[in-house]
C-alpha cells in the first residue's frame, strides 16, 4: 500500500488540478477605490424595533445602496436592493439596513441562537476599526428573527494556517467570537423582504476620542437563496470583511469620553450527587478609564453556564489543544497572544483556574486592565487561584503584562509580554516565567514578515530555554504564499502556555491559490494549494514531515469536494502506546487519501464528511470525521458528529470513537433550551450537558445547568451528576 497510494493519488490529483487553470479567470481590485462616508449626528434617536421604512430618522439619512458580489459573480452588482443608513449621537452608534427581496417567502432563517453561524442564511455583519489602525475591529451582525452575532477581530482574523482546525473560532485564531458585549438590534420581515436596526452603546466598544476621527468600517450581506455575499468596499478574492486594511471610511466622528461602570454580580446555588447543594456569589466589575482603556475585576470567578468541552482522541504522541471558552478571559483576549497560535502560545488563559485533567480549580479573584493608549496596545492581567487539596494543587497567582505599539496605516507593530506564574506553597510547584519579543512588518496591503523570540525561566533549567518564529507571507488577488521557520530549545518550559510538542526544528511553506472559473458550469472556483512542514531535533533527526497536496472544488451553491493527498514520515526515538498498542522506535512512512465533502450550507440539511485512508505508523489507518446539522425550523437545530478511527498496527489494532449530539431550540433569541450529549469509547465516558438561559445583556440572565457523566456502559451507576442553578445581572451604574 506504501508504494500504490503515492504513485496513484498524485497522478489523480494532478489530472483534477491543472486543468482548472485554462477554466479560469482573475480579477483585480484598486487600493484607490476604498468608498467613504460622513456620518450624520441625530438629535433625536430611531426606535429600535426593525421598523427602518416608516422610522422618521432614518428617512433624513442618505442611504449606502451600491454593494458589489464577492460571489457567485465576483464584481457584479448585488442581485438585489439594499440600503444602509448609519448615525450617532454622542453615546450610541446607530446601524439601519433594508434587504430588499423579490421573493421574501424564499429568506432563510436557519438558528436563532447568539453567535450562531450566520453565513448560511439571509444575514447582514458590519465591522467597525474604531482605531483606525487597520488591524482590528469589532464585528456586528444579524439574521432577520434578530439574532446577536458579535465578534472581537485582531491581526485582521488571521491565526495559524496548519492549526487553524484546532481553533474553533477562540482568541488564537484573532476571531474571538465568544467575546459578548451589551447592544442590541431588532429585525422585521415584510412584503419588501426584511430590516433590521442595530443600537450599540458606545461604552461597549473601545475607540479613541477626538473631533473628526475617521473609522473603518465594511458591509456584507448575504442572500441565502443564490449563495450570494455582497460588500460595500470590495475585497480582492480570497479576503472576507476581517480584512480591515481594506475597509472604507466613516468620516466625521466627534467623540467624547463615555462613563462607564458596570457590575455584574451572580449568585447560584449547586447540588451534586451525594452532596448536600452549596450557595456561592461572586461579581465582576468593569470601569473605563478612557473610552479605549479599561480596568476589570473579578471576585470569586464561576462559569457554571459555559458550554463543556468537545471530547477528543489522542492518536499520536503530541498534545491535543482545548480552546478557551470562559467569558472573563476573552475580551481583549487577542492583545494577549504571542507565538504560533496552537502550536506555541506563550499565554494560555486556561492555564489558570483548569487543572491538566479539566477540572476547575477556584479563582479567587483578578484584574485586568487591557486597551490602547493612543497606538499603543497595553494589556496587565493578575490572577489568583485558591487550593485543592485532595488533588494537590495550591494557590497559584499569575501574572501577564503585555505591550504592543502599531505603527498606524502600516501594518507593523513591535511589542513584548511577560508571562509569571508565582508558586511558592510547595517545594513541588515552582516558580515559572516567560518573556518575549515580536512584531510586524507590513509590505503594503499584500505582503508581511512577523515573529517572535522568547526566553523561560524555570528553576532547575539553565540551558536551551529559548522559543523564536519568523515567517513571511503574500496574500493578494487569490494567492496565499508563505514560509516561515520556528525553532524551539529543549529547555524552553513556558507553564501558562500551550505547546504543541517541544524540543524543535520546524520550516514550513504554503503555496495557496483561489481561482474562480468560467465555462465549467455550476462551479464557482477551485482552490489548488501545497502546504508542508518538517519537525527535526537538535541532533537533525527527523521527527515528523507532512506534505499536503489538495484542491478544493467549489460550486455555486457552496457544495465542495476537496481531493487531498498526504505524504507522512515519522521518526519514533522511544517506544509509545497509542491506546494500549505499541509503537515501536523507528522510521516510518506512508501517504494517505484524504477526500472532503461538504453539502450546501443553505439548506435544511447540512453534511461534512472527512476521510483519511492510508498507511499509519508500519499499518493502515481508516479514519472518518462527519458531521451533519439538521434545522427542523429557526427554533428547533441539531448538531451531530461522529468521529470513527480504525488503526490496524503491526502490534495490535485500535479502534477510537467519540460521538456526540447538541440540540438546540430556541424560544426566542435570548430564551433557549440545549443539550450536548458526547460519547468516548476509550475512556468509556458518556456524558450529558444541559441548558436553559434566559439571558438578558452581554449574556448575562439566569441559567439552568445539568451535569452528568457516566465512566461504563450506560447502564451502571452514575459517577457524577450536578444540578446548578445561576443568576447574575449587569447593573450600569454609569
Amino acid at each position: 500500500m506504501k508504494n500504490f497510494v503515492p504513485k496513484y493519488l498524485t497522478q489523480f490529483y494532478m489530472f483534477l488540478t491543472f486543468p482548472s487553470f485554462f477554466f479560469s479567470y482573475s480579477q483585480i481590485i484598486q487600493l484607490s477605490d476604498r468608498p467613504s462616508i460622513n456620518i450624520q449626528s441625530v438629535d433625536k434617536e430611531p426606535a429600535i424595533d426593525g421598523d427602518v421604512i416608516n422610522d422618521i430618522v432614518w428617512n433624513t439619512i442618505n442611504p449606502i445602496t451600491n454593494l458589489y458580489q464577492m460571489s457567485p459573480n465576483y464584481q457584479e452588482p448585488s442581485t438585489e436592493e439594499t440600503e444602509i443608513r448609519v448615525a450617532y449621537n454622542e453615546k450610541k452608534l446607530f446601524v439601519s439596513v433594508i434587504c430588499f427581496d423579490s421573493d421574501p417567502k424564499n429568506i432563510v432563517i436557519s438558528d436563532s441562537t447568539r453567535d450562531s453561524n450566520l453565513e448560511d442564511e439571509d444575514s447582514f455583519f458590519f465591522i467597525i476599526d474604531t482605531y483606525n489602525d487597520q488591524q482590528n475591529g469589532f464585528l456586528f451582525g444579524t439574521n432577520a428573527n434578530s439574532v446577536e452575532y458579535d465578534a472581537q477581530i485582531t491581526n485582521e482574523g488571521q491565526g495559524n494556517f496548519a492549526a487553524g482546525f484546532r481553533q474553533q473560532g477562540g482568541a488564537i485564531g484573532g476571531t474571538n467570537i465568544n467575546w459578548d458585549s451589551t447592544w442590541q438590534v431588532k429585525s422585521i420581515v415584510g412584503d419588501y423582504g426584511w430590516s433590521a436596526e442595530f443600537e450599540i452603546p458606545l461604552k461597549s466598544i473601545r475607540f479613541a476620542e477626538g473631533i473628526q476621527k475617521s473609522w473603518g468600517i465594511n458591509f456584507n450581506r448575504r442572500i441565502s437563496k443564490n449563495s450570494e455575499s455582497s460588500y460595500w468596499a470590495m475585497l480582492p478574492i480570497g479576503f472576507n470583511i476581517k480584512r480591515v486594511s481594506l475597509a472604507g471610511k466613516l468620516n466625521g466622528l466627534n467623540l467624547k469620553s463615555t462613563k462607564n461602570l458596570k457590575l455584574t454580580p451572580y449568585a447560584l446555588v449547586n447540588a451534586t450527587k451525594n452532596k448536600v447543594s452549596e450557595i456561592d456569589s461572586g461579581a465582576d466589575l468593569k470601569y473605563s478609564i478612557t473610552p479605549a482603556l479599561t480596568l476589570d475585576l473579578t471576585f470569586n470567578t464561576d462559569f457554571a453556564q459555559v458550554e463543556v468541552d468537545e471530547q477528543q482522541v489522542n492518536l499520536d504522541r503530541f498534545n491535543l489543544f482545548f480552546p478557551e471558552k470562559r467569558p472573563f478571559f476573552l475580551e481583549n483576549a487577542g492583545q494577549f497572544s504571542v507565538g504560533s497560535p496552537g502550536e506555541i502560545d506563550l499565554f494560555f488563559s486556561r492555564r489558570i483556574g483548569i487543572d491538566s485533567n479539566g477540572e476547575m480549580v477556584p479563582i479567587i479573584g483578578g484584574s485586568r486592565l487591557s486597551g490602547k493608549i493612543k497606538e499603543t496596545n497595553i494589556g496587565l492581567l493578575s490572577m489568583f487561584t485558591d487550593e485543592v487539596s485532595n488533588s494537590n494543587i495550591y494557590k497559584n497567582n499569575f501574572t501577564v503584562a503585555r505591550i504592543n505599539h502599531e505603527f498606524s496605516g502600516t501594518r507593523s507593530s513591535i511589542g513584548g509580554i511577560w508571562v509569571n506564574k508565582d508558586s511558592k506553597k510547595s517545594a513541588l510547584d515552582k516558580d515559572n516565567s516567560v518573556f518575549a519579543f515580536d512584531g510586524k512588518l507590513g509590505l503594503g496591503k499584500k505582503a508581511q514578515i512577523f515573529g517572535f523570540a522568547s526566553k523561560s525561566n524555570t528553576s532547575g533549567i539553565y540551558s536551551e530555554d529559548y522559543a523564536f518564529k519568523i515567517k513571511g507571507e503574500y496574500k493578494w488577488d487569490g494567492w496565499n504564499i508563505a514560509a516561515g521557520y520556528t525553532e524551539l530549545g529543549q529547555g524552553f518550559n513556558p507553564e501558562v502556555g500551550f505547546l504543541s510538542r517541544s524540543a524543535f526544528k520546524k520550516p514550513e511553506f504554503l503555496i495557496f491559490k483561489t481561482i474562480r472559473v468560467n465555462n465549467m458550469g455550476k462551479m464557482l472556483e477551485v482552490r489548488p494549494h501545497i502546504w508542508g512542514n518538517s519537525y527535526k531535533n537538535f541532533n537533525n533527526q527527523l521527527i515528523s514531515s507532512f506534505l499536503h497536496i489538495d484542491n478544493h472544488w467549489v460550486w455555486e451553491s457552496s457544495f465542495e469536494i476537496h481531493t487531498g493527498i498526504n505524504f507522512v514520515s515519522e521518526g519514533v526515538f522511544d517506544e509509545f502506546s497509542i491506546k494500549g498498542v505499541k509503537i515501536s522506535p523507528g522510521n516510518y512512512s506512508w501517504a494517505e487519501f484524504m477526500p472532503v465533502i461538504m453539502t450546501n450550507k443553505n439548506k435544511k440539511i447540512y453534511f461534512y464528511s472527512r476521510l483519511r485512508i492510508g498507511g499509519y505508523f508500519g499499518g493502515n489507518r481508516f479514519s472518518a470525521s462527519n458531521r451533519a446539522k439538521i434545522q427542523f425550523n429557526n427554533k428547533f437545530n441539531s448538531e451531530l458528529n461522529f468521529d470513527y478511527n480504525k488503526l490496524n498496527l503491526p502490534n495490535g489494532d485500535v479502534t477510537a470513537l467519540v460521538s456526540g449530539g447538541r440540540l438546540i431550540y430556541s424560544f426566542t433569541p435570548k430564551i433557549f433550551v440545549q443539550s450536548y450529549i458526547q460519547y468516548n469509547n476509550i475512556s468509556n465516558v458518556f456524558s450529558v450537558n444541559a441548558k436553559f438561559g434566559w439571558t438578558r445583556s452581554a449574556n448575562t440572565g439566569l441559567f439552568l445547568v445539568f451535569n452528568s457523566f457516566k465512566d461504563n456502559d450506560i447502564f451502571d451507576e452514575i459517577n457524577y451528576r450536578s444540578i446548578i442553578l445561576k443568576y447574575s445581572y449587569q447593573f450600569d451604574l454609569l
